[in-house]
């Protein structure tokens, strides 16, 4: 296969950058270009996923929206690695606490992300359910969370194929036997591709809900609100 492929028309790989931050809602990815990117050129994706390439205080970098699920973003990271000769992804998206000691609005740092989900196995042959980003990233991000003053909590945490169940108590179990401390839907398959591929993948989240009661942001609040989150990022990208 070449480029553009087929969910990225991009026939330039230039326009690409080697590190790419990876909101699930191409919203975000509109609103972190705006905001904080100069001399933006935009990249289209199916399904309305526009990345977008700009400076961050010099540096190029590339922001594309992901989508959601392991599906979306692994189609998205693949294409990006295998084809686009990226280097590194940075997943940066939200997801929902199952302790009292994760709030609203705190950033996390995922340690490790245990999935039973057959991504890994089917697409890349890897047949580990704990896969875990890489050590020099984190450590990059954790020094500029530092410089920004920044307080991130490092977990693991589960990457789930569901949003729904009938067992609205599964997640407890998921916490005890694996020690999860809250869910999302995507970063399991990125740091599988980021594995098969010899690149580089690491996931900041924001807590945007909690299974414990029913404390949560609005939509608007995801999309806006998550500065912490994505100035960390920005600065690892800067370096």
């Amino acid at each position: 296969m070449s480029i553009p492929t087929p969910h990225i028309d991009c026939d330039d790989k230039s326009k690409i950058a080697k590190v790419v931050l990876m909101p699930g809602d191409p919203l975000r990815a509109k609103m972190i270009a705006d905001t904080y990117l100069t001399d933006v050129i935009q990249i289209n994706g199916i399904r309305n996923m526009l990345g977008y390439t700009g400076k961050y205080k010099n540096k190029r970098i590339t922001v594309m929206g992901s989508g959601m699920g392991m599906p979306s973003i692994g189609i998205y990271s693949f294409e990006l690695f295998k084809f686009y000769d990226v280097e590194t992804i940075v997943r940066i998206g939200s997801a929902g606490s199952y302790t009292p000691e994760l709030k609203l609005k705190d950033v996390i740092l995922v340690e490790s992300a245990y999935s039973d989900s057959n991504y890994a196995k089917v697409a890349t042959g890897i047949s580990s359910k704990i896969l875990k980003p890489s050590k020099a990233i984190n450590n990059k991000l954790k020094k500029s969370a530092e410089k920004l003053n920044i307080t991130l909590k490092e977990e693991r945490i589960y990457s789930s194929d569901i949003f729904y169940s009938v067992n609205p108590d599964r997640w407890k179990k998921i916490k005890q036997d694996k020690g999860c401390m809250c869910v999302e839907m995507e970063t399991f398959a990125l740091f599988a591709n980021a594995k098969a591929f010899g690149r580089k993948a690491a996931s900041l989240l924001t807590i945007s809900d909690s299974l414990l009661n029913t404390d949560m942001l609005t939509p608007l609040e995801r999309q806006k609100s998550m500065t912490d989150m994505i100035l960390v990022a920005l600065e690892l990208a800067k370096n």
